[in-house]
């Protein structure tokens, strides 16, 4: 099985938030669907999928997850910023 870490951020790219999942393009589309109308995601909008990781080992992805929490938000700026400058939406990554 495939584990993925990754960051959402909502259109003006102000508030991040990191997740775990073992399905990233159902977690994503949960995310832009709103399904729990009271979650931090649903609050501030936060939709836009600006990175993942993908793990072998759902430990690992953990791990993972537990540190970019800790991050600060310049590190994590950073991490994305090298990999998708544009802060596009990666979603699309995923469609089948």
């Amino acid at each position: 099985m495939t584990y993925w870490v990754y960051i959402l951020t909502n259109k003006n790219n102000s508030v991040l938030y990191i997740g775990v999942t073992n399905n990233i393009y159902r977690r994503t589309l949960d995310h832009k669907e709103c399904v729990n109308k009271n979650s931090f995601t649903s609050r501030y909008n936060i939709n836009k999928l600006v990175y993942y990781k993908e793990f072998a080992e759902i430990t690992e992805a953990i791990i993972c997850e537990k540190k970019w929490k800790k991050w600060k938000r310049i590190w994590k700026d950073a991490l994305i910023n090298e990999n998708n400058p544009n802060w596009e939406d990666l979603f699309n990554d995923f469609l089948v």
